[in-house]
């Protein structure tokens, strides 16, 4: 490519400071519905934000690896950001602001957002840089169909008929319980759990092909984008009747449907900022140029103060107290103000960063 897409650059930085936004409201009592996940079965604006992340490393892909060869040097590459990745996310499982600093591991969860965004960029690199769009295309099929065949009707080792619901009998949550036992997020399930790992994926191969349209296609770009991804949501509206849109088991008709919202509020950045040149988005751009270590630090700064006391009182607690609940009246608005400059902050930093020229590959 003789330039960047600045498209990209920006649908990454929205879904990390909107990842900020959901994850730090004021108080966990007080939250706008939309600002929330489903409670499981369905989908929210909060919903999405993580699968279009998944989705952008999987374009992020198409670009990074284009024309690489898949030879030792290259697969060496993959292997050592995959692991770091899943470090940063371990290291934020275990850390605790006080002594003795490191949680009991026979209690901390072991998947996480980290985690799973390092597995599956490890698998979709590794698939992207060894087979072409049909082949790509074919697994992608594969995952989705067989994800389904096995969570409906495949029966469980003691016989019992599977479910999408969240019971014992739904084959996601049975393999989390079974091989993670407590080191779940909740004490039945997780929704970066193990199974679900494999359509999470497919929504990142799906960034890679759509990645590919953007790098070889050179006449009607927007409008195949925009098309690729209305037919996707339309798939995925389809297949809810038999498979429902559900986040924590990430759902084949999930993955259809969140992976054609990503494709077209690409398409539309892509005809807004690469076509017609206008220059929007700019401070999300700052801190999609930074976009994991930004999250790292949002997710660290936050377990901090969460979890460090002063005067018998937590630095969140303070903080919101002080400057949000004493001056807004409206509970759930002042939560959503403490979000939001929680965001503004970040959106500083990736700003300085960005004008200081540091960026920080992991």
């Amino acid at each position: 490519m003789n330039r960047r897409i600045h498209a990209i650059d920006v649908l990454r930085g929205l879904t990390i400071v909107a990842m900020i936004l959901v994850n730090t409201p004021g108080t966990w009592s007080h939250v706008y519905p939309p600002l929330l996940h489903a409670p499981w079965h369905g989908y929210t604006p909060t919903d999405l934000i993580f699968p279009f992340f998944l989705f952008i490393v999987g374009t992020s892909i198409a670009f990074a690896y284009n024309n690489k060869k898949p030879n030792a040097t290259t697969y060496k590459k993959i292997v050592i950001r995959s692991l770091k990745l899943i470090g940063l996310g371990l290291f934020l499982s275990l850390f605790l602001p006080y002594l003795p600093f490191i949680k009991e591991v026979s209690t901390a969860r072991f998947p996480g957002v980290l985690q799973r965004i390092g597995i599956v960029f490890f698998f979709a690199a590794i698939i992207s840089i060894n087979f072409n769009w049909k082949i790509l295309l074919s697994i992608i099929i594969a995952i989705l169909l067989g994800y389904w065949i096995l969570l409906g009707f495949i029966p469980l080792p003691d016989g019992s008929i599977p479910t999408f619901d969240r019971a014992p009998n739904n084959w996601a949550n049975y393999i989390d319980v079974t091989f993670l036992k407590n080191h779940t997020w909740k004490t039945d399930y997780d929704p970066e759990g193990l199974l679900s790992t494999l359509p999470s994926i497919a929504t990142a191969l799906i960034g890679v092909l759509i990645g590919r349209v953007v790098l070889y296609q050179n006449y009607m770009k927007t409008a195949t984008l925009f098309s690729l991804g209305i037919l996707m949501i339309g798939f995925g509206y389809i297949w809810n009747y038999w498979f429902p849109f559900n986040k924590a088991i990430w759902s084949s008709s999930f993955v259809l449907v969140t992976a054609g919202w990503a494709t077209v509020f690409l398409s539309v950045l892509y005809y807004v900022i690469d076509v017609k040149k206008k220059s929007i988005g700019t401070l999300f751009s700052y801190v999609g140029s930074n976009a994991i270590v930004i999250y790292f630090a949002s997710s660290f700064i936050s377990k901090t103060f969460y979890l460090t006391s002063i005067g018998g009182t937590t630095i969140h607690g303070w903080l919101y107290s002080t400057f949000f609940t004493s001056i807004i009246p409206v509970a759930k608005l002042a939560s959503l103000c403490y979000a939001l400059a929680v965001v503004s902050f970040y959106i500083v930093i990736g700003y300085v960063l960005y004008k200081k020229r540091i960026f920080i590959k992991v």
